[in-house]
């Protein structure tokens, strides 16, 4: 029996030829859609080429500005920043353990010696470094031993730090110049904030403590227990912890 090998297919009758008619149609349109946006793609580009150019160059110059200014400013005036920070921190730290003459050291360490900047040169000199919103802190903590309440707040207020113990202490230190003032309210609120600053065994019970005790003495006692019961649910063997079911009392009894 012999067997032939079709050619090609020949549609069976007039309504196959029309779909495949058709189907060429379609094909045929979506090809020429394709070319036209490809054109007016073409000619947008052509037409907008040299803003386009000068835009990427703009782009590439700002970002080579940017490196620059980090490379040959930035890091060098942090490492000057930081330089000078020793010498007014050794006055610091040697006013910490000084028995006598700790307003004098702590005076050498805000205004600088012997042609050596102090934290407030550092802090108006190198604003907006790492050494310099540290200058902030230690200007700050130095008014506040020497009873500048005033400065002390100002200075503290500047300083920014999400460090887990530098950015709680020095709101609470805002705490204890608005405390030594007998702005109770304004004291607890920031001993508050130091509270919620960070999360730790050291300085979160020791703020909420410290609210607490200005809540009382502003006879808010509610908010008293308040602070109180979260230092008795989350940190009960921390020092502040372990008295505090009679603070928690205490506040209770005197709010009836």
């Amino acid at each position: 029996m012999a067997t032939y090998k079709k050619r090609g297919y020949k549609p069976r009758n007039k309504k196959d030829e029309a779909q495949i008619d058709e189907s060429k149609y379609k094909t045929a349109e979506v090809l020429n859609t394709l070319d036209e946006t490809a054109s007016k793609s073409e000619q947008w580009i052509e037409k907008n080429s040299k803003p386009l150019f000068y835009g990427l160059v703009t782009v590439v110059v700002l970002f080579l500005a940017y490196l620059s200014y980090n490379k040959f400013i930035v890091e060098p005036n942090e490492l000057d920043a930081s330089n000078e920070l020793a010498f007014p921190r050794k006055y610091f730290d040697e006013a910490a353990t000084a028995g006598s003459g700790i307003d004098s050291l702590l005076r050498l360490g805000l205004e600088g010696a012997d042609g050596n900047y102090g934290f407030l040169d550092i802090a108006d000199q190198y604003s907006g470094t790492k050494a310099g919103n540290l200058a902030n802190y230690y200007a700050g903590l130095s008014y506040l031993k020497m009873k500048d309440y005033e400065n002390a707040i100002d200075y503290l207020s500047k300083f920014d730090s999400n460090d887990q113990i530098l950015g709680p202490v020095a709101l609470g230190a805002i705490g204890d110049a608005f405390a030594d003032i007998n702005q109770l309210d304004d004291a607890m609120n920031y001993y508050d904030k130091a509270a919620e600053k960070a999360d730790n065994e050291f300085t979160t019970p020791l703020f909420l403590y410290k609210a607490g005790q200005a809540a009382m003495l502003t006879k808010n006692y509610s908010k008293a227990a308040s602070f109180f019961n979260k230092i008795k649910e989350k940190y009960p063997k921390s020092d502040q912890g372990r008295d505090i079911e009679k603070l928690i009392n205490a506040a209770k009894y005197a709010a009836n």
